[in-house]
């Protein structure tokens, strides 16, 4: 089964964007592109809200033809015009937008087909609304998370409307120059987790059989 990979900058007080989406606050450099670069050619698939799937339509097309465009506007946008996009959206159409697929319900259903299919990874850029909703389903594999140098005190929190515990195991790290820490995690499976219930109540149980 395809992963899918939840892509985040976020405040070290666990916001992604001001009350108005703002993002001011987040450091990207040529770093973090080149970084980035090296989890986008491990997938075929792009995964984004209404909102900013709209803000990616209005740049990333004609971003590299640009005579000013840099190392990364060009690969980016390469990369954004050859894979395929879902958008979770319950108000734009699919008409005239090209190797695009528009989910507007049936979410867990949708993804987890998508996922079924044979191809690269899936990977869901900022979208904080379509993000939650991932979240509150289980759909999400692996997250890197982006961790800035600032507070923010108030704004869109990074989770939201997770009401079950989600046990991570942490892969790797990353300290970039500009200050900004990736975390990379991945959901434990439930055979993982069952496993480890057993080994620790396997050895209590000969804690107690040698005290006794």
């Amino acid at each position: 089964m395809r992963k899918l990979i939840f892509f985040m900058h976020t405040s070290l007080d666990g916001f992604v964007a001001g009350l108005n989406g703002e993002l001011n606050w987040a450091k990207i450099d040529e770093e973090i592109f080149d970084f980035v670069g090296t989890m986008t050619g491990k997938a075929d698939t792009a995964l984004y809200g209404r909102v900013t799937f709209e803000l990616m339509q209005s740049y990333w097309p004609t971003a590299g033809n640009k005579p000013n465009a840099s190392k990364h506007d060009k690969e980016h946008s390469a990369w954004y015009s050859k894979v395929s996009k879902v958008v979770l959206s319950k108000t734009i159409s699919e008409e005239g937008l090209d190797n695009t697929k528009v989910i507007s319900d049936r979410l867990a259903d949708n993804i987890n087909e998508i996922k079924n299919r044979e191809g690269k990874n899936i990977l869901i850029f900022g979208s904080p609304s379509a993000s939650h909703s991932l979240l509150s389903l289980g759909l999400i594999d692996e997250f890197w998370l982006f961790v800035n140098p600032v507070l923010l005190g108030e704004g869109i929190p990074l989770f939201k409307g997770v009401t079950e515990k989600t046990k991570l195991k942490l892969l790797e790290s990353k300290t970039f120059s500009c200050g900004v820490i990736a975390l990379h995690y991945e959901k434990e499976s439930k055979r993982k987790m069952n496993l480890h219930f057993r080994r620790v109540t396997t050895i209590k149980q000969n804690l107690k059989t040698n005290l006794n």
